[in-house]
């Protein structure tokens, strides 16, 4: 008997394939729509088709006439119930259904319940609503004039447009650093809104039993558990009688872990029908009403030294809300995590000040992929980054090279407060920089140049903060950021494991059981993995942020950790010996003076029924609750090369490189699919996806002819390299990669693009750079805004 191998049962390192696959590809994905209960109905919404305006009455009479309609709600009927109104994750409230008037285009303004949903849709477009139209506010700008309108009269107290203000870092510092600098360097940016825009929509279906009193909601939610705890806040129902059951899901990327009215309408349906309400949303009501992403404006400066010393860093951001102030994200940041920006770099002095304001927009915030605004702090921060570089007449690798947090400088405290525990950020920029040629590029540009062509280099280098749940400083709701894995190992040494988690595309059905393979060498075929159901799966606050291995991944290390500590008394009892005698190498344990004699983890878990010690329990299972101790910091260099047509604006990439080192990678083959994944989505962003609004409010991205999304045609390819720095305090040394190249990849194209037009005096173009933008650019020599409202004329 030997110790078995890891990646041959499918441990740690092992490119297993994903088998959640199986079922994916054959079509046997089991989705919210897929669900068909007897007796069930459906829903349908009506949106409002303005952006601001009184609502001066609502005449359903005509919905109600149409054979098969068996309700219909309006915001006057909600307010009777008191669920006009619900509260959000960032602790405003939002309408369910409009009462006293409409804030953006696509509010719910009324909503059917009928016997199938094309009576429903009928029925919708049956409702009278007359509006009287008021100013409207889409950026905020505008929001802040002195003669703008309010937007949220509704709240007691609310005197303007301001959701909040908020501060970090060290002002009297950053104020002396800019005294002491050389030279400032100054840029101005919008980040544009954007939409995860998953395949599946959102959708639900809410079944309530009055004879039991248990509502069971089958809901695309990435977070079941809080989405129970605030159901039972807004039907004031309690939690043991609600069931929040999320099957599988089509895609999330932060989209679906809002409480969205929907969802709220759809319950209160069925518990006054008696009978399940299907609620399913189209694409058209997906984009433009679900949470947004981005949307922030930054005037950042930073204090630089002429020998290319970064000195100090100011950031000034005015983030877009729209018209409720909805995003999911830590309690005790108002901005996310913004002042995450910088923390690879070795700054003394920092300080940021934000700013949130309502505007007549869908609710956005810090949905789409990133760990709460950590996309848009990585952004602000290369693009400040190349701008020093540009403006210190500084190669931009050494730029960063010089201001790089050190190999020995760890674990190092940031100008925001961070504490960053492990890295090799110079290590990582070399590889990159070897594998797209760096050295000889420059010499390439210049020869292209002579030919009329226009070549650039763009970099992005970035560590993001993965993992927030440390309960002193993050909750939701007052919810500490936690997660949980139970761990039932069957006398035949076959595993269940469910986890307060919930996969939409992250492979957590193949992964977690890698991880108890590595843990208590059963092959990760024995073990089947569960999430998703309040009702089976211990308490936990879902996925997003990338949370998945940095929390719940450990919570799984940590409850077959448990289970093995057991498992060693059982061979102890079975071997004969002490258990401070017992050995154990994957798979067995044996006694140390006679290595030949052991046994399996399958022979302990047999004997956890049959053949126990007296006084021990019976059964051989555990549950883990997991309250990280830190942030995780992955850390990558991104490198894009690009050629410009100064006659057209439109550029191709050349070349992509990513280094990235995520820590201990669980399985390689997921993380290079996520790697990519996220690429394409940075992609999107830098070239072609956002969504805009013009003068009337009328949004522009509604459909997939504005809203757009690469295929396979317009994606480029991707070089992928890796470095691994463990994680010191991860119970796998794992750090989580699912974000990092959504996070880090904008800026690097970007870059390429303004590194290829330097010569034009052009210091930015926002996001996305599309063709025209560009060539008005390179025609102008001026920088070009894409923030809102644009000209519909265009």
């Amino acid at each position: 008997m030997t110790a078995l191998d890891e990646i041959k049962i499918g441990g740690l390192g092992a490119s297993r394939r994903r088998v959640e696959d199986n079922r994916f590809i054959r079509g046997k994905g089991n989705y919210v729509d897929d669900i068909v209960l007897p007796g069930m109905l459906h829903m349908e919404i009506l949106r409002s088709p303005v952006a601001h305006a009184r609502i001066v009455s609502i005449d359903t009479s005509k919905a109600w006439a149409i054979p098969g309609v068996r309700l219909v709600l309006t915001g006057e009927m909600m307010a009777k119930r008191n669920l006009a109104w619900m509260p959000t994750l960032s602790y405003d409230t939002q309408a369910v259904l409009a009462t006293d008037k409409v804030r953006f285009q696509g509010q719910e303004v009324a909503c059917v319940i009928a016997d199938d949903p094309y009576i429903a849709k009928d029925a919708c477009e049956a409702i009278v609503v007359e509006y009287e139209t008021l100013p409207v506010v889409v950026n905020p700008e505008q929001a802040l004039a002195t003669d703008a309108p309010l937007i949220r009269d509704d709240k007691e107290n609310q005197q303007d447009n301001v959701v909040f203000d908020w501060e970090v870092g060290d002002a009297a510092g950053t104020d002396r650093a800019f005294a002491q600098a050389d030279l400032v360097s100054k840029i101005e940016l919008h980040y544009p809104r954007s939409h995860p825009s998953p395949i599946e929509c959102c959708g639900s279906i809410a079944d309530f039993d009055r004879s039991t009193s248990k509502l069971t909601v089958y809901m695309t939610t990435q977070a079941p558990h809080i989405i129970r705890a605030a159901v039972s806040l807004v039907a004031e129902l309690p939690e043991h009688m609600i069931r929040i059951v999320s099957p599988d899901i089509g895609g999330g990327f932060g989209n679906k872990v809002p409480v969205y009215p929907g969802y709220v309408m759809s319950i209160l349906a069925s518990i006054l029908l008696e009978r399940p309400v299907k609620w399913i949303e189209d694409k058209t009501g997906n984009l433009i009403s679900t949470g947004f992403g981005r949307d922030v404006y930054l005037r950042g400066e930073m204090a630089l030294r002429k020998d290319g010393k970064i000195l100090g860093v100011r950031m000034h951001t005015l983030s877009d809300h729209g018209a409720f102030f909805a995003d999911a994200q830590p309690s005790k940041f108002k901005i996310g995590l913004m002042h995450s920006a910088f923390a690879a770099y070795d700054i003394p002095a920092a300080h940021l000040l934000a700013r949130g304001v309502y505007t007549n927009k869908a609710p956005g915030g810090v949905a789409y992929r990133c760990s709460f605004r950590v996309t848009e702090a990585m952004f602000f921060q290369e693009r400040m980054v190349q701008a020093a570089a540009d403006d210190l007449g500084m190669d931009q690798a050494e730029f960063r090279r010089v201001n790089f947090v050190r190999d020995d400088d760890f674990p190092h405290r940031t100008a925001f407060g961070f504490l960053t525990d492990s890295g090799q950020y110079g290590k990582c920029l070399d590889v990159g920089l070897e594998a797209i040629g760096y050295a000889d590029f420059q010499e390439r540009k210049k020869e292209a140049a002579a030919r009329g062509r226009l070549l650039g280099i763009g970099i992005s280098t970035m560590t993001e903060p993965l993992g927030a749940g440390n309960s002193r400083e993050y909750d939701i709701l007052g919810i500490k950021m936690f997660d949980s894995a139970e761990l039932r190992v069957h006398m035949t040494g076959k595993a269940l494991l469910r986890t307060g988690a919930k996969t939409q595309g992250q492979g957590h059905e193949t992964t977690w059981a890698q991880i108890v393979a590595h843990e208590l060498g059963l092959p990760a075929e024995d073990v089947v993995v569960e999430e998703g159901d309040t009702d089976t799966a211990p308490f936990g606050m879902g996925t997003y942020a990338s949370r998945s291995t940095p929390v719940a991944g450990a919570a799984v290390a940590m409850v077959a950790r448990k289970i093995r500590a057991k498992a060693r008394k059982l061979a102890a009892h079975l071997l004969e010996v002490s258990e401070e005698d017992v050995e154990w190498e994957l798979g067995r344990f044996y006694v140390r003076s006679a290595p030949n004699r052991g046994v399996t983890i399958q022979e302990c878990a047999a004997a956890a029924y049959s053949n126990m010690p007296d006084g021990m329990e019976p059964g051989l299972e555990n549950v883990a609750y997991y309250d990280p101790p830190n942030l995780t910091w992955p850390f990558a260099c991104y490198i894009a090369t690009v050629e410009v047509d100064p006659q057209t604006g439109v550029w191709d990439v050349l070349n992509f490189v990513a280094v990235d080192d995520c820590g201990v990678r669980i399985n390689p083959m997921i993380v290079e699919g996520q790697i990519m994944g996220g690429l394409t989505e940075a992609y999107a962003m830098a070239s072609m996806q956002f969504i805009t609004y013009d003068a009337e409010g009328n949004c522009v991205g509604s459909n997939y002819m504005d809203y757009l999304l690469p295929t396979a045609w317009e994606t480029p390819g991707f070089e992928l390299h890796e470095v691994v720095t463990p994680c010191p305090h991860h119970p796998i040394g794992a750090k989580g990669i699912g974000e990092c190249a959504t996070v880090g990849g904008p800026a690097a194209f970007v870059n390429a693009v303004m590194d290829a037009l330097k010569g034009f005096g052009v210091r930015n173009i926002d996001m996305p750079m599309l063709p025209d933008r560009v060539h008005e650019a390179i025609t102008t020599g001026r920088d070009v805004s894409g923030h809102p409202p644009v000209r519909q004329d265009d």
